[in-house]
């Protein structure tokens, strides 16, 4: 299989989507919901990227960044990936005595047949990465991402969804994460 090429052209927006591994529900947990809200405005802060909008999803997650002229987005989501992978892991493993995180982590195991290093994944090992170039294709972006919760039946409307930067854009709430202006 070819490897995808990568272009991190200038200061273009990214859209980027990545799932658990399996289609694993980790998000269903507020606790772990909380971990990634908190490390992305961790990683925000130290590598200096704009954060433009998010949704979380029960098992993946949308968002768009504009990322500063020292990092690319591959660096952003490697360090997303694996503080969040590895604080869910050992959250999942501390609390064994629960049915819910034995299941979760019983399907964040790797078959016998894998040849890595690693015997369990939260994350797949590729996102999905999207240039944004103009302010019609990021408006649409934004409108999806707001959009998955009520189209998978989780709310009624994006509001009732408050992991996503919906609340921030038509409410003013900054309570989880303040989104960044794109001029």
């Amino acid at each position: 299989m070819a490897k995808l090429r990568r272009f991190f052209e200038g200061r273009n927006i990214h859209y980027i989507t990545c799932s658990t591994y399996r289609q694993t529900p980790v998000f269903d947990s507020d606790r772990f919901k909380l971990l990634f809200v908190d490390t992305l405005r961790a990683l925000r802060l130290e590598l200096q990227f704009k954060l433009i909008g998010y949704v979380l999803m029960p098992e993946h997650f949308h968002m768009m960044i504009w990322p500063s002229a020292t990092v690319n987005p591959s660096r952003v989501m490697k360090s997303l990936k694996e503080r969040t992978a590895l604080g869910i892991l050992d959250q999942l493993d501390q609390n064994q005595q629960s049915t819910w995180c034995r299941k979760i982590l019983s399907r964040c195991i790797l078959p016998p047949t894998f040849h890595g290093h690693e015997r369990r994944r939260v994350w797949l090992p590729r996102s999905h990465d999207i240039n944004i170039y103009t302010e019609k294709k990021r408006l649409e972006k934004l409108n999806y991402m707001h959009a998955n919760p009520v189209k998978r039946g989780l709310v009624k409307t994006p509001g009732d969804w408050p992991w996503s930067s919906w609340r921030f854009y038509y409410l003013g709430d900054d309570s989880l994460l303040t989104m960044d202006n794109v001029t």
